[in-house]
């Protein structure tokens, strides 16, 4: 039977779950929300015999008390048997999550007075699966349509290549926290000092030749390269399915914007390969 390629969403109420189960099923991915874990072997029997399906995604919540350890266990025992598995982990801070909840007026699952207890207790019955997670995101500061496009850059490829998302961003805007690789490139020479640069963006060909042509960037570039020549391949040959690379300057709007594209244009070849800009149009 073919393998699928299977994600778990999970984690505290209010953080996310839903916004992110949409955020795959626009992508392709056969959705269900909180399937029991004596489901589970049946669910992907199923999906696996039908040929129009070969990604799914499941909401785990800490609902099914009796199921969360076993539910760690199964999973564990999925990705050994060839499936390709994934657990995505959303929390956020408890005063975010209590505004959350105070704004959609839904009761919580474990909690009918004390929000915080029932967060967590949430947590606490929500380890084992944590402990696997391959993405964990802190929603705090995130919109609806942040988490999203997130959720979406990452997944959007097939799986059949390793696929890789660039991000450039500012350091004075916080450091992406799905990134898995982060370079810090502000040792660079920086156009926001060139007058007539300032108000471009790294997407310009003015910048981009600035940046470039620069022989420390020159160096980095060809030494990035080769790490990533040695890297990407022995990530893949491990069964990871995504990488996101960030690369950061100060406001993310010219050097790591430049050099993200830069990076795009070499990886595309031989990976599937998508750029987001996080903080080019931030004013400074």
């Amino acid at each position: 039977m073919k393998p699928l390629h299977t994600i778990i969403i999970t984690g505290v109420s209010g953080g996310g779950k839903t916004t992110a189960l949409h955020a795959v099923e626009d992508l392709g991915f056969y959705c269900v929300d909180n399937l029991p874990l004596p489901l589970l072997s049946d669910f992907l029997q199923t999906m696996q015999a039908e040929p129009s399906v070969d990604r799914v995604a499941l909401v785990v919540d800490a609902r099914l008390r009796k199921h969360i350890e076993d539910y760690a266990l199964a999973y564990l025992a999925l990705r050994s048997s060839g499936h390709i598995m994934e657990v995505i982990y959303l929390d956020a801070q408890d005063d975010v999550l209590v505004r959350r909840f105070s704004e959609t007026r839904r009761p919580h699952p474990l909690a009918t007075i004390d929000l915080r207890a029932g967060f967590e207790e949430e947590r606490r019955l929500l380890a084992p699966l944590r402990a696997e997670a391959t993405l964990a995101l802190d929603t705090t500061g995130m919109t609806v349509h942040g988490l999203k496009q997130l959720v979406q850059d990452r997944y959007a490829h097939d799986g059949s290549r390793l696929g890789i998302s660039l991000v450039s961003f500012g350091f004075r805007y916080g450091v992406p926290t799905q990134a898995d690789l982060v370079l810090d490139v502000r040792f660079l020479p920086n156009p926001f000092f060139v007058e007539q640069l300032r108000p471009l963006a790294g997407t310009e060909r003015a910048v981009s030749d600035y940046v470039l042509s620069a022989p420390d960037t020159a160096e980095f570039v060809e030494r990035l390269d080769g790490l990533l020549g040695f890297l990407l391949p022995r990530y893949e040959a491990e069964g990871k399915v995504y990488l996101t690379i960030a690369l950061g300057c100060t406001g993310g709007k010219h050097r790591s914007v430049a050099l993200a594209e830069e990076f795009a244009k070499r990886l595309a070849p031989h990976w599937s390969v998508r750029v987001r800009h996080r903080d080019v149009d931030r004013d400074r």
